[in-house]
C-alpha cells in the first residue's frame, strides 16, 4: 500500500497585492453581505462574481426555516449568472462573510461542499477555471480553480 499526499497551491495575499479588479470584486462581496438574510444563523455570507463580458453580480445567503430551502450566496450569485448570462463565462469569484457579532471574520470563509460542486459544474459549463478570492481581515486566500479546495474531483475539461 503506498499514501498519496494530495496538496494545494493557495495563495495568501493582502488586499494591497490584489489588481484593483480583484479588489472591487472583493468590495462587492463584502457590500452583498449586507444583503443577507439569516435570521437564524446569523452568519451573513456575500459573493460577487465578474463575467467575461465585464459585467459584475453579487449574491448573499437567504435562509429558510425549512433548511433546505434555502441557498448559500455562492449558489445565489452562480445560479443569477447563469440563468442570466448562460453563454458567458464567470471568470472570478469573490466571497466575504460576517460572523454572528456582525463583523468581517478574520479568517477568510470557504464554500461549503454544495457550493464547491457548483463551481466546479460551473467551471465544467464553461471548460475553464474561474479564479476565487476568499476575503478575511487578516488575509486574503486566492486561487485559479476549484480543484484546489475540491480535490480529486471530477471534471470533463
Amino acid at each position: 500500500m503506498e499514501n498519496l499526499e494530495l496538496k494545494s497551491l493557495i495563495k495568501v495575499c493582502q488586499i494591497e497585492e490584489l489588481s484593483q479588479e480583484e479588489h472591487h470584486l472583493i468590495e462587492l462581496a463584502i457590500a452583498a453581505t449586507d444583503r443577507s438574510y439569516s435570521p437564524y444563523s446569523h452568519f451573513k455570507v456575500g459573493a460577487a462574481v465578474l463575467l467575461e463580458n465585464g459585467v459584475e453580480l453579487s449574491g448573499s445567503n437567504q435562509e429558510n426555516a425549512a433548511y433546505p430551502s434555502g441557498t448559500c450566496a455562492e449558489r445565489t450569485t452562480l445560479f443569477y449568472a447563469g440563468a442570466q448570462y448562460p453563454d458567458v463565462p464567470v471568470k472570478m469569484l469573490a466571497i466575504a462573510a460576517r460572523g454572528t457579532d456582525g463583523e468581517l471574520t478574520e479568517e477568510p470563509t470557504g464554500p461549503c461542499g454544495a457550493c464547491r460542486q457548483v463551481i466546479l459544474e460551473s467551471e465544467t459549463r464553461a471548460k475553464k477555471p474561474i479564479r476565487i478570492l476568499l476575503y478575511g481581515r487578516k488575509h486574503i486566500y486566492k486561487m485559479d480553480g476549484i480543484e484546489t479546495l475540491l480535490p480529486l474531483c471530477f471534471s470533463e475539461f
